[in-house]
């Protein structure tokens, strides 16, 4: 495949209105309190493999509050989690917290217990399945726990044509089903095959087909 696959355009900010929930609304209902300052709990844990949106919503629940005034900041996977409380903390990935991390966020749980801020944390187990400290797993599993489940296939095409309109990329219905049925079925990966055939197109001239789509899945 050409390196133009690879060299795709930035995604759009994730927010927590651009999240397709599919079978999750309840976690999407619990982000927009906790952003907003309407949390009925302290910590919010969400859990699930690749590809189910944990980053984008930490992400988004993080910069919503954050666009409301409140103090917020989102902690990706290898930096440490700040030993001061936030309105807001979302620490990402913590199954690959070290120590001193474990420690942090232990801390940042019980002071949001104690009416300081909440924190909104992911992972890739649920919390009693975590090679983490046992206080910490205890404590993730204390306010809300949200299994996220993958999109079906019919919201992962509404995914890919939502894109593509943002895009203003004319995607034939037998394109966008060919890329859910023949290629891997992620929606980060079709979103990036959206993005990717959009400049193929561009880049030929060629309107998007299913066979224009074959030539720059086979390019070399």
């Amino acid at each position: 495949m050409r390196q133009l696959i690879l060299d795709i355009r930035p995604d759009a900010p994730p927010t927590l209105d651009n999240y397709l929930p599919g079978a999750n609304p309840e976690a999407c209902n619990a982000l927009c309190a906790a952003a907003n300052g309407t949390a009925a709990e302290a910590v919010i844990y969400l859990w699930g493999p690749p590809g189910v949106g944990k980053t984008h919503l930490l992400r988004a629940v993080a910069e919503s509050a954050h666009a409301l005034g409140r103090q917020a900041h989102y902690v990706p996977a290898g930096e440490p989690v700040p030993e001061a409380p936030f309105g807001l903390l979302a620490v990402d990935d913590v199954q690959t917290l070290g120590e001193h991390g474990q420690i942090a966020l232990f801390d940042r749980i019980n002071s949001a217990r104690e009416g300081q801020g909440v924190v909104v944390a992911a992972g890739d187990s649920a919390p009693a399945r975590l090679d983490l400290r046992r206080d910490l797993t205890s404590r993730l599993s204390w306010g809300l726990v949200f299994a996220l489940q993958p999109l079906d296939d019919e919201n992962k095409l509404m995914a890919i044509v939502e894109r593509a309109n943002g895009r203003g990329m004319d995607l034939p219905q037998e394109v966008a089903r060919y890329l859910i049925s023949h290629c891997r079925r992620d929606l980060p990966n079709l979103l990036a095959l959206v993005d990717a055939l959009d400049d193929y197109s561009l880049s030929l001239k060629r309107p998007v087909t299913v066979a224009l789509l074959k030539s720059m899945l086979n390019a070399d």
